[in-house]
């Protein structure tokens, strides 16, 4: 008296497709499927969480080679207007 037998459920299925037709039931168990699947990745997902943020601690720790000193540029010894006499008189 408080199960449904198998003659029932076939009998709620038919009244269902009946009434929504097979092509939105199919769809509607297409989107059951995609939401099933964007859940579980949403749960790998913060399952990961705790090892990238662990990874990402270890990699600031890592101390950085020091800088390298930048050379300054060489100072011209001649003015540019100096040199291009100096080239005209050669």
């Amino acid at each position: 008296m408080g199960s449904f037998s198998l003659m029932h459920w076939i009998v709620v299925i038919l009244v269902v497709v009946l009434l929504f037709g097979a092509g939105r039931v199919s769809g509607l168990m297409g989107d059951v499927a995609k939401g099933i699947k964007s859940f579980k990745k949403g749960m790998q997902d913060d399952e990961d969480e705790p090892a990238r943020r662990l990874t990402a601690e270890r990699a600031s720790e890592v101390p950085s080679p020091p800088a390298q000193p930048t050379a300054a540029p060489a100072a011209p010894t001649e003015s540019a207007p100096q040199a291009e006499a100096d080239r005209r008189q050669a």
